[in-house]
């Protein structure tokens, strides 16, 4: 008797372990939901250069972009955007490709944006510095960001970049 006694609390104890698990679960997704929505950070930082619409499949076995096919690989596009787009293949992500406009966030410069293949893109006009992982200003007093554009990967050699 002693023996299906303690097999009855065993079952009640499982019960109980089972109700609290579905509790403290629920709360837990509750808090992990409450927590992500309000960590969003949204940027807020004003575009000053003026729209202009960008649409260009590259071919990565053209001389002039080949080194794409390689991490840390970039190269500069003439002719499009602004003053010209950069892009580099970061090696990471899907797609592993990072795309930006060369004229300076800030809109008051007549020379692009240089880049020299580390993680920085660089205005000549006020040496500010953006980031090529996500044009995030890395000089103090800048604000604004580098102007990315979305790079979609076609097949193994072929990219088509384009406005968000």
């Amino acid at each position: 008797m002693r023996f299906y006694t303690n097999v009855q609390n065993i079952c009640k104890l499982q019960s109980f372990t089972n109700k609290l698990d579905i509790s403290t679960m629920r709360k837990l997704l509750l808090l992990f939901s409450f927590l992500l929505f309000f960590s969003c950070e949204k940027n807020e930082t004003i575009d000053l250069l003026p729209t202009t619409s960008v649409n260009i499949t590259i071919d990565l076995n053209l001389p002039e972009y080949i080194d794409l096919q390689t991490p840390t690989g970039w190269a500069y596009v003439n002719n499009v955007g602004l003053k010209g787009i950069v892009i580099q293949n970061t090696g990471i992500g899907n797609p592993p490709y990072k795309a930006f406009e060369r004229a300076c966030p800030d809109n008051n410069c007549a020379s692009p944006m240089t880049f020299d293949g580390s993680l920085k893109l660089t205005c000549p006009c006020n040496n500010s510095n953006y980031s090529i992982i996500d044009g995030s200003p890395q000089t103090a007093g800048s604000t604004n960001f580098a102007r990315e554009y979305k790079v979609t990967v076609l097949n193994s050699v072929t990219l088509n970049i384009t406005n968000f």
